[in-house]
């Protein structure tokens, strides 16, 4: 079960330190091409959803790798959970189910799982 999570883990931290990595660098213009999503949201907004994402991501590993404060480890999960439910009602509100939805669905199970298991 622990090499499960971990790898849930190691593929989380991937996924939301590209997507919030790539949130806080690129201005909104850019990503608007690949996401449509960012037209309904400001600049701003933008920022701080990848500020929330990279440490989210951040939060998932070092707690536990530094054994610093391990309860932060499920509680980032949590915070991902929540942060995947928001963007899962933004892409039901755009009708955009198939594949954004199913994607944030998907994350939104593996933060899920990582959290019930770490806590």
């Amino acid at each position: 079960m622990n090499t499960v999570l971990w790898i849930f883990q190691g593929i989380l931290t991937f996924m939301f330190l590209m997507v919030g990595t790539m949130k806080l660098m690129q201005p909104k213009e850019k990503m608007a091409d690949k996401m449509g999503w960012v037209e309904d949201f400001s600049q701003g907004q933008i920022r701080v959803i990848g500020i929330l994402e990279v440490l989210g991501a951040l939060g998932l590993v070092l707690p536990m790798l530094t054994g610093i404060l391990p309860i932060l480890t499920p509680l980032a999960a949590l915070g991902l959970v929540f942060i995947m439910l928001g963007a899962f009602s933004t892409h039901m509100r755009r009708k955009e189910i198939v594949p954004m939805g199913v994607m944030n669905l998907m994350l939104m199970a593996m933060a899920a799982f990582v959290a019930y298991g770490r806590f």
